[in-house]
C-alpha cells in the first residue's frame, strides 16, 4: 500500500500525520468507512485526503472510480486545484496525468452570461439557458425543420456576415480568452432563437446518446480542468460548456464542487446524480460546516410570487379546457390528465388553496407589521427584515397555516395532492408553450407536499420577510417593501447528512475544528453509519511545528456578551477594557486579524483601533466576492495592517495566510448567533429533545468551532512565528457558561489562562524573544 500512494503523493516527505492519515483513510475506506479527521491548519490534510482517494481509485482491485471533493468554502476549492497539479507534476512519466475538474455555476461557464451578450446575464441565465436549449431540440429533434450542423452552419455564418460588413466592433462572441466562431447577438433560425453552442453539443453527440464521446478534447491529456479551462476549451470548439461539464463528469478521476452538488436535491437530481454512489470516494471538507450547510440545502420554501405564478399557471391550464373549448390546448390538457391520475377539478382546487394560501398569507404578514411595526406604512424604506414564526418555536406542535386550512375546508388531500398537480401542470405547460423551464406550480407542489407530510418537532414553518423595494406595488402595501416566502426549515439535517453519505463508498471528513467529535457524530449521523456496519474511525493531528515559535492566550476579561458590553456607541467598562487588549494586539509586528462576534462589532472595533494604532486598518464588511478578493489582496500587500472582520463571515475560514502574510490573531468573544431569531430557537429545542442539549450542540459548539478556524489561520508551518488569542473569560475558564471544555485537550494546555493586565507583558516578552 506505502509504494502506491507514495507515488501519488504530491511531496518526497510527508508529515507523520498524513503518513497516518493516508494510510487510516485508505484502510476505512476498503470497509466502507469514513475516516474523520481533525487536523491543524498547515498539516496538509488536503494532499492526504486526495493521495488516499486517489490511491484507491488508481488501483485495480479497488471498486473505486473517482473521487468527489465537496468544500464549502471558495478559496479551499482553489486549494484542492493547486495540490492536484503538485500531484500530476511528480507522476512518473509513463503515468497519465490525474484528471479533474472543478463544477461551477451555469452562470460561470454560460459564454453570452460570462460577457453579458445577448441579454443574458446571471439573474436570467438559468431561465433563458433552459428555453434555448428547449428551442435548439424542438427544431433538430424528430419533425424539427433543420439538423444541428445546419444550425452551427447558420451560426458562424452570421459571425462571417459580421466579418465581411467590416463590422470591426462585436465580431465575435469571446470569452476565456478565447473567440467563439459565433456572434455575440443570439442567432435564429427563421423566426426562433437558438443556442449554437448547444447545437454544436447536439451535433458532437453520438446516436447512443454517450455524452463523453460530444467532448471534443482528449480528457487524458488534460489533467486537471478550472472553469477557465474548461470554458477556453469548449468555446474554441464552439460547443456548449455547461454540457461539457455535465459530461466530463462521469468520466472524471476527481470531481472538485461543493456541498451543492451531493446534498442539494434541485442538482443532484438534474446534474451529479450519476456519480452519488459507493464507486465515489467522498472527501467532506470544512466538515466542521457540514451540519449547518445541509441544513440549509434540505430546507424549502416558495415566495409569494411564485404562489402567484402558480395560481397563474393553473388558471392558463384550467381556462385551456373551459373556455376554449375543441382547441388544441384544450386536447393536450384533456390527454395529459387522461394519462395521469389528475383530474381537472383537482387542478381547480389547487388554483383555490393557492389563491386562499396568498390571501392568508397577505393578512399574516399585515397584521405581523401593524402589531410589530406600527406606522409602517408611513415610511416602509425602514423595515428590517422579519420572521413570523407559524407557532412558538418552542413548543412543537401544528403550525398556524396548517390550522387555518384544516378551518378553511382543505384537508390532507389537497396538500398531498398538490405534488402530483404540479408535476401535471408543469408537463402540460412545457409542450403547450413550446418552453422547458422551471415552473412554479410544481415548486409549489413539492413545498405544500412537504409541509403536510414532515412533522412538527423536526421541522420549523414560517414566513421570511426580506428586504426589497418594487415600486409597481401600491404604496400602502407590504409588498413595496418586502419579499415574503413560506419557509419550511429542516432543524436536525442528521438523517439527511447520513443518508447521503450512505450512498457514497467511503471517504474523508475533515477540518481543523471538528471537536469534540462525539458531538459531530451525532449531529451529522454518523454515529447511525457506524450502527449500521459503516466504520468510522477518527484521527486528530495537532500542530506538529515548534511551541516555541507562537505563543497562546486565553484572557480572563469580562465576558464579552451584549449585556456586559452594551451597544457599539456606548463606552462601558467592558468596551474600554477590550479596546485597550484588542490595541496590544493589534500592536504586534506584521499583519494581524481581528475577529469580532458579527459586523456591528467590527465596525466598531476598527473604528477604535484607528485612533490608537499607528497602522492601516482595514474593515471587512458583508460583501461580495470580488470586494473580499480586493481586501484580501490589500491586506497582503507592503507593510503590516490589521484586518477587523466578523467572525461569521468568509475571512477566517479557508483563507491561507502562510508566510508572512499573518502575524497575530485576536478573537474577541464567543460568536454564538442571534439566540432571539424564532428560527434559532427552534432548532436548539429541536436539539434539546434530539441529544439532550440544544445550547451546546446547535449554539456554543459551532461557535466555539468558528473561534478556533480563526485564531488557526496564525502557524501553517513549521518556520512561522506568531501570536493567537482568545479574548473572554469563557474561553479561560472551567465555569457553568465557560467554554474551555469545548476547545481539544492540546489547545487547553496551550491556551493557559491570563488575566487581561497580564496580556501586554506576555506578548512584549514574546516578540522581544522574536
Amino acid at each position: 500500500m506505502d509504494s502506491t500512494w507514495r507515488t501519488i503523493f504530491g511531496h518526497d516527505d510527508p508529515y507523520e500525520s498524513q503518513v497516518d492519515g493516508v494510510k487510516t483513510a485508505i484502510e476505512t475506506a476498503e470497509e466502507g468507512g469514513f475516516a474523520v479527521i481533525e487536523g491543524a491548519c498547515g498539516t496538509g490534510k488536503t494532499m492526504l485526503a486526495l493521495a488516499a482517494g486517489i490511491d484507491r481509485v488508481r488501483d485495480p482491485d479497488s471498486g473505486f472510480e473517482r473521487v468527489m471533493v465537496l468544500t464549502s468554502v471558495k478559496q479551499q476549492l482553489r486549494q484542492f486545484e493547486t495540490d492536484l497539479r503538485t500531484i500530476n507534476a511528480g507522476l512518473p512519466d509513463d503515468w497519465h496525468p490525474v484528471s479533474g475538474l472543478t463544477l461551477v455555476g451555469k452562470a460561470d461557464v454560460c459564454p453570452y452570461s460570462r460577457e453579458g451578450a445577448a441579454g443574458i446575464d446571471g439573474a436570467n441565465v438559468y431561465d433563458r439557458c433552459e428555453s434555448l436549449r428547449d428551442r435548439t431540440r424542438s427544431l433538430v429533434g424528430d419533425g424539427g425543420s433543420t439538423s444541428a450542423s445546419a444550425l452551427t452552419a447558420e451560426a458562424r455564418g452570421q459571425q462571417t456576415g459580421l466579418a465581411d460588413s467590416g463590422a470591426t466592433a462585436a465580431r465575435y462572441l469571446e470569452t476565456a480568452g478565447e473567440p467563439a466562431p459565433y456572434p455575440p447577438s443570439m442567432p435564429e433560425h427563421g423566426d426562433v432563437e437558438f443556442c449554437p453552442f448547444y447545437a454544436q453539443y447536439l451535433d458532437d453527440l453520438p446516436e447512443d446518446g454517450d455524452a463523453i464521446e460530444a467532448v471534443p478534447f482528449d480528457l487524458t491529456e488534460e489533467g486537471l480542468l478550472t472553469s477557465e479551462d474548461l470554458v477556453s476549451l469548449a468555446v474554441s470548439h464552439g460547443t456548449c460548456p455547461h454540457s461539457t461539464m455535465g459530461a466530463l463528469v462521469p468520466e472524471v478521476e476527481v470531481v472538485i464542487g461543493n456541498y451543492y452538488h451531493a446534498f442539494d436535491p434541485t442538482t443532484t437530481e438534474s446534474f451529479t446524480g450519476a456519480v452519488l454512489d459507493d464507486s465515489t470516494f467522498v472527501i467532506c471538507d470544512e466538515a466542521h460546516m457540514l451540519e449547518p450547510r445541509v441544513r440549509d440545502l434540505v430546507s424549502d420554501g416558495v415566495g409569494d410570487e411564485t404562489l402567484r405564478n402558480a395560481e397563474s399557471e393553473l388558471a392558463r391550464v384550467i381556462q385551456a379546457v373551459e373556455l376554449d373549448g375543441d382547441t388544441d390546448d384544450a386536447a393536450l390538457v384533456r390527454g395529459e390528465l387522461e394519462e395521469s391520475d389528475v383530474t381537472l377539478e383537482e387542478c381547480k382546487e389547487l388554483r383555490r388553496f393557492v389563491g386562499d394560501l396568498r390571501e392568508e398569507l397577505d393578512r399574516r404578514v399585515e397584521s405581523h407589521l401593524d402589531r410589530e411595526q406600527p406606522g409602517w406604512r408611513a415610511d416602509p424604506t425602514s423595515l428590517p427584515d422579519e420572521e413570523i414564526p407559524l407557532r412558538d418555536p418552542e413548543s412543537p406542535e401544528p403550525d398556524a397555516v396548517s390550522e387555518w386550512a384544516a378551518e378553511a375546508g382543505y384537508d390532507g388531500g389537497t396538500w398531498v395532492r398538490a405534488r402530483s398537480v404540479g408535476a401535471v401542470v408543469e408537463r402540460i405547460l412545457d409542450e403547450a408553450e413550446d418552453e422547458d423551464r422551471s415552473r412554479a406550480t410544481s415548486s409549489v407542489g413539492r413545498l405544500l407536499g412537504s409541509w403536510y407530510r414532515v412533522d412538527h418537532e423536526r421541522y420549523f414553518r414560517e414566513i421570511e420577510l426580506e428586504r426589497t423595494w418594487n415600486e409597481t406595488e401600491p404604496e400602502d402595501s407590504w409588498r413595496r417593501a418586502y419579499s415574503a416566502r413560506l419557509a419550511l426549515h429542516n432543524c436536525v439535517p442528521g438523517d439527511a447528512i447520513a443518508e447521503r453519505l450512505a450512498a457514497f463508498g467511503g471517504g474523508v471528513l475533515m477540518s481543523a475544528t471538528l471537536e469534540p467529535l462525539d458531538v459531530l457524530r451525532e449531529v451529522t449521523g454518523l454515529d447511525r453509519l457506524a450502527e449500521s456496519g459503516r466504520p468510522v474511525v477518527e484521527r486528530t493531528y495537532p500542530l506538529a511545528f515548534p511551541e516555541t515559535n507562537r505563543a497562546s492566550f486565553a484572557v480572563d476579561a469580562p465576558k464579552f456578551t451584549y449585556e456586559n458590553r452594551g451597544a457599539p456607541g456606548e463606552e462601558t467598562r467592558t468596551r474600554q477594557l477590550y479596546g485597550d487588549l484588542l490595541r496590544d494586539v493589534a500592536e504586534s509586528p506584521g499583519n494581524v486579524l481581528v475577529g469580532m462576534p458579527n459586523y456591528a462589532e467590527a465596525e466598531w472595533a476598527a473604528a477604535h483601533l484607528r485612533e490608537r494604532v499607528a497602522k492601516p486598518v482595514l474593515l471587512d464588511e458583508s460583501s461580495g466576492d470580488d470586494a473580499t478578493e480586493a481586501l484580501k489582496r490589500e491586506f497582503f500587500a507592503g507593510e503590516g495592517k490589521v484586518l477587523v472582520t466578523s467572525l461569521r463571515g468568509t475571512l477566517t475560514e479557508g483563507v491561507d495566510y502562510s508566510g508572512d502574510r499573518l502575524s497575530a490573531a485576536v478573537v474577541c468573544g464567543v460568536p454564538i448567533i442571534n439566540t432571539a431569531s424564532p428560527r434559532t430557537r427552534a432548532v436548539r429545542t429541536a436539539y434539546d429533545r434530539e441529544f439532550g442539549d440544544g445550547f451546546e450542540y446547535a449554539l456554543t459548539v459551532p461557535a466555539v468551532r468558528k473561534a478556533r478556524q480563526a485564531i488557526g489561520r496564525v502557524i501553517r508551518g513549521p518556520e512561522e512565528v506568531g501570536v493567537r488569542v482568545l479574548l473572554d473569560a469563557r474561553y479561560a475558564r472551567e465555569s457553568w457558561d465557560g467554554v474551555r471544555e469545548h476547545l481539544p485537550e492540546n489547545e487547553r494546555e496551550e491556551f493557559r489562562p491570563v488575566s487581561s493586565d497580564m496580556l501586554s507583558l506576555g506578548l512584549d516578552r514574546f516578540w522581544d524573544r522574536h
